[in-house]
């Protein structure tokens, strides 16, 4: 099926599933479905917002290499090496190579994703649900969002943000160290990100680290034990309905070579969180000032799901009750998976979800298995 734009701004196209996102969740996504037999722009079709391939990837700073990242794991069926030297891709920006490794994953698989296409709404009617885009509509039996979490970044409001009078920014808005150098920096967070900004501006300028919760350090080394047993703590979370925490937040922060150097170069100087925002810096409840020329929110991203609303999917504690194998099924409606959202949330995770996710919603909706492309 060939998507004419001039038929769908008159009519929605019908098909089995959209899936929404082409990040590693959506790509995944689409590929267990090509291997359950469904085909592209005929069973189903998949919409992504951005103007070319990489997902979140492509929007990162300059200065993150793939030496620097969480590891980005291979997407099913081609390994990363296959496409990017990870020899020489290791100083090369994440921002560069993981968006060619995925335009290779998309010509590989023949995923035909579209785009920039933006959904603004997902609608019940009945037995299907209504998907409302910028370039027109389609009637699906289901949905897989993977829309992840950079088009949501998170920054609390703290007494006296609107009175401050240097430059407030978030992770999502950082180049490069160097537009910071002779001003003051107060980096906000305990995230890996935090981290990872924090020695960057700290090289070329003053700074003041702060965060809510006391950063927690972790020396032991990461064992894939560790890793389940964290993803099992979020996990148990959604399926609660609970807002999903990060996985980071359980396992703790791990002590790289760049950490210990942070250490050795007096950085690591952690303040608990202030009280307030002034007109020149922030104050604690003690009485304690700092002047600032910035103050950058390192303080995460919710996830994306307002196109989702009208579905009302959320429960009173702000999160979704979610089920299935590996929590990616929406307990409210069995129609939806969320992949990417709470334990998926990682690369790798996302991965083990997406094959979950497109068996489980493959045999919901009774979808007729076909041989493998």
């Amino acid at each position: 099926m060939s998507i004419d734009h001039s038929a769908r701004a008159r009519m929605a196209l019908k098909v089995d599933m959209v899936i929404i996102g082409a990040g590693q969740a959506g790509l995944s996504s689409a590929y267990h479905l090509r291997r359950l037999g469904l085909e592209p722009d005929k069973d189903f079709v998949v919409l992504d917002g951005s103007s070319g391939p990489g997902g979140a990837w492509q929007f990162r700073w300059p200065s993150l290499t793939l030496a620097a990242t969480n590891r980005v794991h291979d997407l099913p069926g081609l390994k990363l090496k296959e496409v990017v030297d990870v020899d020489t891709g290791g100083r090369v920006p994440a921002s560069v190579a993981v968006p060619t490794y995925f335009e290779a994953y998309e010509k590989t698989f023949a995923l035909l994703v579209h785009r920039p296409v933006h959904v603004s709404v997902v609608c019940d009617r009945g037995d299907r649900l209504r998907v409302e885009t910028d370039t027109g509509l389609f009637s699906a039996r289901g949905v897989i969002n993977a829309t992840g979490t950079w088009e949501t970044p998170y920054t609390p409001d703290y007494p006296g943000r609107d009175l401050f009078r240097g430059r407030q920014l978030h992770t999502k808005d950082y180049h490069g160290a160097e537009e910071f150098a002779g001003k003051h920096v107060i980096i906000v967070g305990a995230g890996i990100s935090a981290l990872q900004l924090l020695d960057e501006i700290s090289s070329v300028t003053s700074t003041t680290w702060v965060s809510r919760r006391e950063p927690q350090f972790r020396d032991a080394p990461f064992t894939p034990e560790a890793g389940r047993e964290a993803v099992a703590l979020v996990e148990e979370r959604v399926r609660q309905g609970l807002p999903p925490a990060s996985v980071v937040s359980v396992t703790g922060l791990p002590v790289t070579p760049a950490i210990e150097a942070m250490r050795d170069r007096g950085v690591l100087n952690w303040l608990p969180m202030f009280a307030k925002i002034t007109e020149r810096g922030v104050r604690w409840q003690d009485g304690t000032e700092i002047d600032a020329d910035v103050i950058l929110w390192c303080t995460g991203f919710r996830s994306s799901l307002d196109h989702l609303a009208k579905l009302h999917l959320r429960e009173a504690s702000g999160g979704i009750v979610m089920a299935g194998r590996l929590a990616t099924q929406v307990a409210k409606d069995p129609r939806i998976h969320l992949v990417g959202y709470g334990p998926s949330a990682s690369t790798i995770g996302a991965n083990r979800a997406a094959a979950a996710a497109a068996r489980e919603l493959t045999s919901f909706l009774r979808v007729g298995e076909k041989s493998s492309p």
